[in-house]
């Protein structure tokens, strides 16, 4: 009875004490906010490595997007959850260095809100015209715009945002001048390039590469680490003399700010080895953009030199925050 009772006794200790400890990460669903709408680059680059990451961490992770103000909203709501891992959130250059630095009151912190998990992939940017322009280089343009500074407009996606910085840096760097004109996303500002209403936008290539291959557009440059597969004969700023404008956009993977370690590390880990497969890499490509695999501390020190060097920008160009 004794040894019958002492092994009984050592099976309830052990039930208890698995009941106690901490299940495995991840042990159900874990969601991923993409603070844009969708069918935007951030939203199909998170789908892109939410269907792998959910196989190789054997838990659904869901998209769950929440766009508005410019990302804003999205981020905000992102810092807020539990810092369990099972909130995460695209971290990405228009939230997390270019918005928190052209409003006067950001919802959150970029750096101190946020545990960034490991760069996704970089989007070049490309500087695209309407062909009836004439503008057959970077160079032409330029001598365009100082010969009628008032003649010329470019569009954005709104005031703020990326490509309106954009806009403004290139006026900055080279000295010229053009009119902004602010729309409602980038769709409606190439729609108006198309119609000649508009002369030059400064968008990313997922979203001109469709309008580039059938010349309804014509790209002058582009900003890219190195010419691009897709488009051979296009220079970047960095050959053109614009070196302060050959910084491609990146997208990343983050957290609320204090998930533990072992987690982030996991994570990371598990984005690295779904970049690393070739139909991941395919399907990010196609997109327009490079796969850039990072090691979770070298995107966290990125994202805070990234925000040190849009507050200079913003500061060199004199911006009025919003």
């Amino acid at each position: 009875m004794n040894r019958r009772h002492l092994v009984l006794g050592g099976l309830a200790g052990a039930a208890l004490n698995a009941l106690a400890s901490p299940q495995a990460y991840p042990s159900k669903p874990v969601k991923l906010i993409v603070p844009y709408a969708p069918g935007g680059t951030t939203d199909l680059l998170a789908r892109i490595v939410a269907t792998k990451l959910s196989t190789i961490l054997g838990q659904p992770v869901v998209v769950d997007n929440r766009p508005g103000a410019g990302g804003s909203v999205g981020s905000a709501a992102a810092a807020k959850q539990p810092a369990d891992g099972y909130t995460l959130v695209m971290v990405v250059e228009s939230s997390h260095a270019v918005n928190p630095n052209v409003y006067a009151k950001s919802l959150y912190d970029p750096v101190k809100d946020f545990a960034p998990i490991g760069n996704i992939a970089d989007v070049p940017n490309v500087l695209v015209t309407n062909p009836a322009l004439g503008a057959e280089s970077v160079q032409s343009l330029v001598k365009m715009l100082k010969e009628q500074p008032s003649k010329y407009s470019f569009g954005s996606s709104g005031n703020g945002g990326l490509s309106h910085i954009n806009g403004e840096l290139f006026k900055h760097v080279t000295g010229t001048d053009m009119l902004h004109v602010p729309y409602k996303g980038l769709g409606p500002a190439l729609s108006d390039l198309l119609a000649g209403q508009i002369n030059v936008v400064f968008d990313n290539i997922p979203s001109s590469m469709e309008l580039i291959q059938a010349k309804r557009v014509k790209p002058l440059v582009v900003a890219a680490k190195s010419r691009l597969k897709l488009l051979p004969q296009v220079p970047t700023y960095a050959e053109t003399g614009l070196p302060a404008m050959n910084n491609p956009s990146w997208f990343g993977l983050g957290g609320p700010a204090g998930i533990p370690t072992e987690i982030l590390d996991q994570l990371n880990r598990a984005l690295n080895q779904a970049l690393s497969d070739p139909a991941v890499v395919s399907a990010i490509e196609k997109q327009g953009a490079v796969p850039s695999p990072t090691p979770r501390k070298e995107f966290a020190a990125f994202v805070a030199a990234e925000n040190l060097r849009w507050a200079k920008i913003v500061a060199d160009l004199r911006f009025e925050k919003m």
